[in-house]
C-alpha cells in the first residue's frame, strides 16, 4: 500500500505534485522514502518548550508557511460600503478568496511603520473599500538576516489568533507574495500606537491606564489559552482601533508553546526547556531572558508591569544611557516608584516586576489571570463587557483628537505599488525635488524657504566654519570642511554579506562642502570612510526612513541602504540632490533602479 502511494509517482505523490504545481511551489524537501514536496508549503512545528510555561489547549490550526494561500479574506461584494472602516471584519474562516490576491487589489496610502526588513502600509481593498494594514516583507533581507522562521511563526500565530477570535488582537485576513516580497493583510488600527498617546499626554489618567491594562490582560489570557507567548509586549506594539479599543500587534517575536505528548519520557526534547534566541526590547525585557533566556508566560507578565508603570508615569521603569546599563538595572531590580503614584497601582507594579518569574502575580494561576483581575487596582472593572464599553477619553483636550481622512483614495490613484505610486506616496514627482513631510503651519513657511547650499556666500561659509571649529567636535573628523547636514544613520552594504547576515552598522553621516559624504563611528569618533562622490552618484527614496545611495568606490559601484530612524530620509535626499546639482548641474534623485 505504501509503495502504491509513493513509489514511481504513486497516487499520493502525484496528487501532491499536482497541487504544488498549481500553487507554483518549486522548492522541495525530502519526505520518508526520499519523496519530495515543496518547502514553501511546509512549516515544521516548533517543538521547543518554554521553561515554566503551562500549556492550555493545542493550537487549532496547522502550521502554514507564508504563501499565496489566503487565511480568510473578505469577499468583494457588490454592496461594499463606500466609507473606510477602521477595523476590518473578523476572520472567521467562512469566506473564500476570489482568485489569487496581489498588490493590485489594493490602493496604497501612507506608511504606518517600518522594521529592519518590512514596511507597513495603509491600504484600501479595491473590492470592499475597507482599509487594512499591509505588511510588506523583503524576501532577500529575510534570508540574509535569518528571519525565515520568524516570519513563518508570525503567520502561524496570526492564523491561530484569527481562527480563535482573539480579543484585543489584530487579525490576519490574507497573505500573498510576488517573486521579491511577502505580504500580510492585517487589521488597520486607525488611532495608532498607545505610545504616541502616552507621549502626547505625558502620562495617562488612572481611569485610562486601568481600562487599557484590563484589555491587555484579557488579550494575554487568550494568548495563554492558545499557547502563545508574545515576548515583545510594549506600548509601541499596542495599537488603538477606530473606537479607541486596544489591539496587540507584532507577533514576530512570539513563541508557540507545544504541549508534550502524554506518556513521553521526562527527557523528551519536546518537554524539555529550550534556550531561545534573544528577543524583545531592552526596556521591557524580563530578567530571566538576560540570564538563561528561557521564556515563559511570566515574561509577558513582567512586560505588563512595565507597561502599567509607563502609562501612569510617562516613562518605562528601567532607563539608562545604553542597553547594557538598562540590563544591569533590570537584573538588580533598580527602579523608582513616584511618591504620588496611586497605592494600588504601585502595589500591582511591585507584584509584577519580580525577579523570580514564578513569583509574579498571575504566574501560578491555572486558567487565565484571576489573581490579577481581583487586584484592587482593577476594582469595578467591567471584565465581561470591556469590548462593548466606551473607553475613557485619552485626550486631555478635545482638540487633541486626530482628524482622520477616510477619503484618502483619489480619482487619479491607481492600485498597486509601482514606481509611480511609490513616488506619489513619498511626495516625489518625476523631475521635481522632494517636498518635506507635513509640518505644523508655523514651521511650513520656514521649511519651504530653506536651502542647504545655494544661499551660502563666502562670508557666511567662513562664519559658520569658525563656529563649527569652536563648537562641533566633528570638525577635525570631516577634515575642516563645512558640515551642511549631519545625523545618525544605520548603514547597510548590499555587497558585504557574512555568513548570510547583511552588514549593518550605526554611523554618524556628514554632508559637507567639497562635496563629501563622510561617515564616522559615533562612539569612538573615528572616521570610518567616505562615500565616493562623482557625477554618477545617485540617491533614491525607499520610505520615509530609508533611502538608497548608489556610488562608485575602489571596488566598483556599490549600493548602500541608509536608514534614518527619525523619518528624515527625505531631508537627506533633498540635501544630497541640491549639493549634486550645485556641483555637477544634474540631479541625483532617481525614482527607479
Amino acid at each position: 500500500c505504501r509503495r502504491h502511494l509513493w513509489r514511481n509517482g504513486g497516487v499520493l505523490a502525484h496528487a501532491l505534485n499536482k497541487i504544488l504545481r498549481i500553487a507554483k511551489h518549486d522548492k522541495a524537501i525530502k519526505l520518508p522514502n526520499n519523496k519530495r514536496v515543496s518547502t514553501l508549503s511546509v512549516m515544521p512545528p516548533d517543538t521547543k518548550k518554554c521553561n515554566g510555561a503551562v500549556p492550555r489547549v493545542p493550537p487549532t490550526s496547522a502550521p502554514v508557511a507564508p504563501s499565496e494561500a489566503p487565511v480568510s479574506h473578505p469577499p468583494p461584494t457588490a454592496a461594499a460600503p463606500t466609507a473606510a472602516s477602521g477595523t476590518a471584519p473578523a476572520c472567521n474562516g467562512t469566506h473564500t478568496t476570489p482568485g489569487k490576491r496581489s498588490i493590485h487589489d489594493y490602493y496604497f496610502g501612507k506608511t504606518l511603520g517600518e522594521g529592519s526588513f518590512s514596511t507597513v502600509w495603509l491600504v484600501r481593498d479595491i473590492h470592499t473599500r475597507k482599509d487594512y494594514a499591509l505588511k510588506q516583507c523583503d524576501k532577500a533581507h529575510i534570508v540574509r538576516e535569518r528571519k525565515t522562521e520568524s516570519i513563518k511563526r508570525e503567520k502561524q500565530v496570526l492564523n491561530i489568533l484569527s481562527e480563535t477570535g482573539a480579543p484585543f488582537c489584530v487579525k490576519l485576513y490574507c497573505t500573498f507574495q510576488d517573486p521579491e516580497k511577502l505580504f500580510f493583510v492585517i487589521t488597520y488600527a486607525k488611532n495608532g500606537e498607545l505610545l504616541a498617546h502616552i507621549n502626547r499626554n505625558r502620562r495617562l489618567s488612572m481611569e485610562c491606564a486601568r481600562f487599557y491594562a484590563a484589555e491587555l490582560v484579557v488579550a494575554m489570557e487568550h494568548l495563554q489559552r492558545v499557547n502563545v507567548i508574545h515576548r515583545d509586549l510594549k506600548p509601541e506594539n499596542i495599537l488603538l482601533d477606530e473606537n479607541m479599543h486596544l489591539l496587540v500587534t507584532d507577533f514576530g517575536c512570539a513563541k508557540i508553546v507545544h504541549r508534550p505528548q502524554s506518556g513521553t519520557d521526562s527527557d523528551d526534547e519536546s518537554a524539555r526547556p529550550r534556550r531561545n534566541s534573544f528577543v524583545g526590547t531592552a526596556q521591557y525585557i524580563s530578567p530571566e531572558l538576560l540570564t538563561d533566556k528561557n521564556a515563559s508566560y511570566s515574561s509577558d507578565l513582567w512586560a505588563l508591569g512595565c507597561i502599567v508603570y509607563q502609562m501612569l508615569t510617562g516613562q518605562p521603569p528601567f532607563q539608562s544611557r545604553s542597553e547594557y546599563l538598562i540590563f544591569q538595572k533590570i537584573q538588580k531590580l533598580e527602579y523608582d516608584i513616584p511618591a504620588d503614584l496611586d497605592p494600588t497601582a504601585a502595589d500591582l507594579i511591585r507584584k509584577l516586576l519580580v525577579l523570580n518569574p514564578t513569583e509574579r502575580l498571575g504566574a501560578c494561576d491555572e486558567e487565565g489571570y484571576p489573581s490579577i483581575r481581583s487586584h484592587p487596582f482593577f476594582m469595578n472593572t467591567p471584565w465581561n463587557s470591556l469590548a462593548t464599553t466606551t473607553p475613557p477619553t485619552i485626550f486631555s483636550d478635545p482638540t487633541d483628537r486626530p482628524a482622520h481622512n477616510d477619503n484618502w483614495v483619489t480619482s487619479d490613484m491607481k492600485p498597486g505599488l509601482d514606481n509611480s505610486q511609490l513616488s506619489r506616496i513619498l511626495g516625489l514627482d518625476q523631475g521635481q525635488s522632494l517636498p518635506r513631510p507635513q509640518a505644523p503651519p508655523q514651521q511650513a513657511v520656514a521649511r519651504r524657504k530653506k536651502s542647504y547650499v545655494q544661499d551660502l556666500s563666502e562670508a557666511e561659509i567662513q562664519r559658520r566654519l569658525a563656529l563649527q571649529k569652536a563648537e562641533n567636535k566633528w570638525h577635525d573628523v570631516v577634515e575642516g570642511n563645512l558640515i551642511i547636514k549631519q545625523g545618525f544613520i544605520d548603514k547597510r552594504k548590499s555587497t558585504n554579506v557574512v555568513k548570510g547576515v547583511l552588514s549593518r552598522k550605526t554611523r554618524m553621516l556628514f554632508l559637507t562642502l567639497g562635496p563629501h559624504l563622510y561617515y564616522a563611528d559615533p562612539e569612538t569618533g573615528e572616521l570610518k570612510g567616505e562615500f565616493g562622490w562623482t557625477s554618477e552618484l545617485r540617491v533614491r527614496a525607499r520610505t520615509f526612513k530609508t533611502f538608497y545611495l548608489y556610488c562608485n568606490g575602489l571596488k566598483g559601484e556599490r549600493t548602500y541602504s541608509l536608514q534614518e530612524n527619525e523619518s528624515h530620509a527625505l531631508e537627506w535626499i533633498e540635501a544630497i540632490d541640491e549639493m549634486h546639482r550645485a556641483v555637477f548641474g544634474v540631479k541625483a534623485i532617481i525614482t527607479s533602479t
